[in-house]
């Protein structure tokens, strides 16, 4: 789809809506200085009205202003200005998608009007749309109306109305009535420069017609941040801005095609979900023993309803839109009812998760959305989704809420102290129910930073499960205190039996992070639990799916190559090729998100049984930009005639040094390294003279004098000698450009320190230096060339 209306008012819009929401914070007394510090005006009363600084509200404010103070001291000014904005532009762009596809009940527009560009259709229909979301009120409304002059009331009070209605249908993303956040529903949205109008006109009808514009919406309204963020040690609440990337759609077909696709397939051979799937990979031709253990670990038959499909980083749900579709493909082959399905799936095969709210709030609606075009009464069926923002639970009051949910009914009284010790004082702390209570909720402390590396013991997927129905019938017939401790307890109860449980097939664009940029807490949480994957953050994912992948199930990712080559991931490699095997890999160009962007990644599908599976390849790097991916990829997946495909079994792998998937190499340098010395038997590899600043101590051959030039190291009194620093793409010899101030054995560059006193210079492996040997260049995207 065409994103470039997206891209440019997407990010104006945060900017926007972030204005507004400080605006009317203000209003409430709650602000903060140039250095962050939280600005809390007393709220005063006076008669039926409060007074917030220089601000009247009525009466009734008080209990939601007071939850927006309390989020301000918990989150901080800056943090709650952005969950607010991002509320009610998730919100809007929920309402605008729906209005155009005609999925609002009273079946008028909330935000615009078909034939006035600048109106609101609601505002022409107010008797029928106040009968479908405030008959209470539709007298009053009415007589509002018939006023003339009271539109920008009425609007407001249906727009919050709508957002009331929707509710029991998405409650992660529209709250009941008495929400705080209506307190910060922007001012003035009737006018023709209210923020709505960007929403309306700078993104053409036609880009609202496939559910993917959620994501891309999302993708474009952190953008701004994410740069802000990128190249700095990133802070927890800064992780998803800094790790997100829309995964192009051809990749999420690939990917879920050949892990869910592809084991229905395994047991289904001559289902018509082949057809279907257009980047579905035919398995390569296998040896006689790969035949019989496949044969030997195929399921005769498979309930559609037992797929399990996990998003570990689930962003704005396209893996999981793309998940839907294939599922419902299967169930229609099974023979159930169209209006059955969507719920099926939704509550049975499909779960997400993210660190993200508001992703997980997309995520959530995109696929309400793709079910409410197959049930158009989906709304109202109450469907429980298994897509979770992870929380922490650090600011729980547990001895509270545990007293509330009085789970035993018996209620004792107690106090808080230490908030995960033992308390002896409330009542039924040696239930099963309360020690797995208490186990869950130290696990999430840190939630928002650890996100789905989070390990959830498997033995207790079951328990978890119990607790968790129990707590949702609290939630719908518990006295008031029950509901309330229940509601709380839920989401954590939730995210751990997710994180419990293992899946059929593990589909993700995991978060991409060096160990450089992590926070001192993440960077040893992954060094100890993942050592395997600690070089990236993308990597200890890896690590981690392949353990929440059932066996024998299907693991698909996108991340970055740096995997496949690089000796940092060494471990990772040896951890893929020694307890499973790879189906597939696609290595696109670097262009392939965007003509301007530059993004070094690969798609693959792996199976978790070891084997000497022979896999299939495909290197479309020679094809240059986003436009020459898919089409070319689709070919070859089609066509063996074709020179950016390859075969090769997963053992090949094993052979080569650090386990490199060497996909390209001939039958023959493969061989070479079953049989013949490596390099390093007969060599030394090291590196040599690092400067700490080549502007210094290096010089071009034609700018210095030969008279103090020479190649003897030994030799004290020359100043410049031969220094090789890589240089362009050139084959067996060359490059020799450069020399550098060797004088006095180098003392300058030995005594090279910075304003700190730490050496800048690396002067390594001297012994080393000015003898025969071969030199290249460290970092390429090209062939690797030697020099002698």
């Amino acid at each position: 789809m065409n994103t470039n209306n997206i891209k440019k008012y997407a990010p104006q819009a945060r900017n926007q809506f972030r204005d507004a929401v400080i605006q009317k914070l203000t209003t409430l007394g709650i602000s903060a200085d140039k250095k962050g510090n939280l600005q809390i005006a007393d709220a005063e009363l006076v008669g039926e009205t409060v007074r917030y600084g220089q601000f009247d509200y009525p009466k009734s404010t008080l209990t939601r202003r007071d939850r927006l103070v309390k989020r301000a001291h918990e989150q901080g000014f800056d943090v709650l200005v952005e969950h607010c904005a991002y509320t009610w532009f998730n919100r809007l762009c929920a309402i605008r998608y729906m209005e155009i596809h005609g999925y609002l009940d009273h079946g008028f527009r909330m935000l615009s009007h078909p034939d006035n560009p600048t109106g609101f259709e609601v505002l022409d229909h107010v008797p029928e749309v106040a009968e479908a979301l405030l008959p209470e009120k539709k007298a009053q409304l009415v007589e509002m109306k018939l006023s003339g002059n009271q539109d920008e009331a009425i609007y407001r009070e249906l727009l919050l109305a709508q957002c009331h209605a929707l509710h029991r249908a998405m409650p992660f993303l529209f709250e009941a009535v008495d929400d705080e956040a209506e307190l910060l529903l922007p001012d003035n949205l009737t006018r023709t420069d209210s923020i709505l109008r960007g929403l309306v006109d700078g993104i053409p009808e036609e880009d609202w017609q496939e559910v993917e514009v959620i994501g891309w919406l999302y993708q474009f309204y952190i953008s701004e941040k994410k740069d802000a963020v990128i190249g700095k040690v990133v802070k927890s609440e800064d992780i998803p801005a800094a790790t997100q990337l829309f995964t192009p759609n051809w990749i999420v077909q690939y990917l879920v095609q050949n892990s869910v696709g592809r084991q229905w397939l395994q047991t289904y051979p001559d289902s018509p979900l082949k057809g279907k799937m257009d980047y579905y990979i035919e398995p390569a031709e296998q040896t006689p023993e790969v035949q019989a253990q496949l044969a030997a670990i195929t399921p005769a038959s498979i309930e559609p309803e037992s797929i399990k499909v996990l998003d570990p980083a689930c962003g704005s749900g396209h893996i999981l839109i793309e998940a839907y579709n294939v599922l419902k493909n299967i169930y229609e082959e099974r023979g159930y009812r169209a209006r059955d399905i969507p719920q099926l799936i939704l509550e049975n095969n499909i779960f997400g998760l993210d660190i993200d709210d508001r992703a997980a709030q997309l995520s959530g609606f995109a696929l309400l959305m793709m079910a409410r075009q197959d049930d158009r009464r989906i709304f109202t069926r109450d469907v429980r989704l298994n897509i979770v923002s992870l929380q922490e639970s650090l600011h729980l009051d547990i001895a509270k809420l545990w007293q509330q949910l009085n789970f035993h009914q018996q209620s004792q009284t107690g106090s808080m102290g230490d908030m995960f010790a033992e308390n002896t004082a409330l009542a039924h702390t040696d239930s099963a129910e309360y020690k797995l209570l208490m186990r869950t909720l130290k696990l999430f402390v840190n939630a928002k930073t650890l996100g789905s590396l989070i390990q959830v013991p498997q033995e207790e997927e079951a328990e978890l499960k119990a607790f968790l129905d129990t707590l949702y019938r609290l939630e719908l017939e518990g006295d008031f205190q029950q509901k309330a401790a229940a509601k709380a307890f839920i989401p954590y109860i939730q995210q751990a039996w997710i994180l419990a449980q293992r899946y059929d097939a593990v589909v993700a664009n995991p978060p991409y992070m060096g160990g450089n940029y992590m926070e001192a807490e993440l960077k040893n949480y992954v060094s100890t639990k993942y050592p395997q994957g600690k070089a990236d953050l993308y990597s200890s994912f890896m690590i981690r799916l392949i353990h929440q992948t059932k066996k024998n199930g299907a693991l698909s990712l996108m991340t970055p190559f740096t995997w496949m080559n690089l000796s940092s991931f060494e471990e990772a490699r040896k951890e893929i090729l020694t307890t499973c095997c790879l189906h597939s890999l696609v290595q696109p160009e670097y262009h392939s998100f965007f003509e301007s962007a530059y993004v070094p990644i690969c798609a693959f599908t792996i199976f978790k049984f070891q084997s000497s599976w022979n896999a299939t390849f495909f290197d479309l790097s020679e094809f240059y930009g986003e436009r020459n991916q898919a089409p070319n990829f689709h070919y070859a997946i089609h066509n063996n005639d074709c020179n950016w495909k390859y075969k090769r079994s997963t053992h090949d792998f094993l052979s080569t040094p650090g386990y490199i998937i060497a996909y390209s190499l001939p039958n023959s340098a493969l061989h070479c390294f079953k049989t013949s010395p490596k390099l390093n038997s007969v060599s030394n590899l090291k590196q040599g003279l690092i400067t700490g600043d080549n502007d210094s101590f290096l010089r071009y051959w034609h700018e210095i004098s030969l008279n103090l030039f020479s190649y003897n190291i030994n030799n004290i009194k020359p100043k410049w000698f031969p220094y090789q620093k890589g240089g362009t793409y050139r084959k067996w010899y060359g490059n020799n450009e450069y020399v550098v101030d060797w004088e006095n054995e180098g003392y300058k560059i030995r005594n090279f320190y910075n304003d700190k006193g730490k050496l800048r210079s690396r002067p390594q492996n001297i012994q080393f230096y000015c003898k025969e040997g071969l030199t290249w260049t460290s970092l390429t995207i090209s062939s690797l060339s030697m020099r002698y």
